[in-house]
């Protein structure tokens, strides 16, 4: 027998794989020419619009991807807001109570005490709006009689409360009523 001569293996380092790289569709335009007239959208921004029912080999076609029968096929379906396939819909089943009424007037709030920043005789609507004191000078306007009133002056206003009213012509001027 012949004696067996040891084996030598040999390690082989394979060559690291290096991942592809891949190139996204890009326009080369230098920086210096980047202009309005020169801007292009990036491939994959706008997508083909899907074109119905054009026959069996556009893939579209038949039932042009409404499915088959039913309310959702139809032409001309509509489901209002809280629609629940018929079954009785939760605004119905909620308890109602009380009355809201469709001719509230809301009133923009505005203090006496608020009314002593201003050195105008006459304070108007516009004025206010300036002032900061209301946000809507085309709204209506109600001065209340929090705090009091020092000087003279006329208030041009949609509504008083009668001690905010009592205040002012006390300090001597003139609570105006805007009508509208």
């Amino acid at each position: 027998m012949k004696a067996k001569e040891p084996v030598v293996k040999h390690t082989v380092k394979k060559p690291a794989m290096k991942k592809p790289v891949l190139k996204k569709a890009e326009v080369k335009v230098p920086q210096s020419l980047t202009s309005l007239h020169n801007l292009k959208a990036p491939f994959g921004a706008h997508k083909k619009r899907k074109i119905l029912g054009r026959g069996p080999g556009s893939g579209h076609g038949k039932t042009s991807t409404r499915g088959s029968k039913g309310q959702t096929s139809r032409a001309g379906r509509h489901f209002y807001l809280g629609f629940e396939g018929g079954q009785s819909p939760l605004i119905r089943k909620m308890p109602k109570r009380g009355f809201v009424s469709n001719f509230r007037k809301t009133y923009q709030i505005v203090n006496l005490e608020e009314l002593n920043g201003i050195k105008e005789t006459t304070i108007t609507p516009q004025l206010l709006k300036e002032k900061g004191l209301i946000r809507d000078e085309g709204a209506l306007i109600k001065i209340l009689g929090q705090g009091s009133i020092k000087n003279p002056v006329t208030v041009q206003a949609h509504a008083f409360s009668k001690r905010a009213s009592n205040e002012i012509t006390g300090a001597g001027g003139k609570a105006e009523i805007i009508n509208v």
